[in-house]
């Protein structure tokens, strides 16, 4: 991983009535985001202990790509759609570093 990626975790907990809806929504936003210039990585999981709570692993090539991502209507659109059918207030970002380095 170069110094200059950006990589984070963004998690959500969909209603209960919402979540297939929840599930259908972030995979189609996922292949607009991987479309993305400077999109490397946007891996859309469910954990196994609770299929109503989403994690979201992204990678961006570096800090302009991610602020791409951030201004993109199609982000906007998701998070407008997302929203009212999750639990938290919005996304819970969780930025991430490399460990292991000397």
């Amino acid at each position: 991983m170069s110094d200059s990626q950006v990589v984070l975790s963004a998690e959500f907990t969909a209603l209960p009535a919402a979540a297939d809806e929840v599930g259908a929504l972030i995979q189609e936003y996922a292949e607009t985001v991987r479309a993305e210039p400077g999109n490397e990585t946007f891996e859309v999981y469910r954990r196994a202990e609770d299929p109503h709570r989403f994690v979201v692993f992204e990678r961006y090539r570096d800090r302009e790509a991610f602020d791409a991502h951030l201004g993109a209507e199609a982000g906007r659109a998701f998070n407008a759609a997302l929203v009212p059918r999750i639990v938290e207030p919005q996304s819970i970002l969780s930025f991430l570093t490399p460990t292991g380095r000397s």
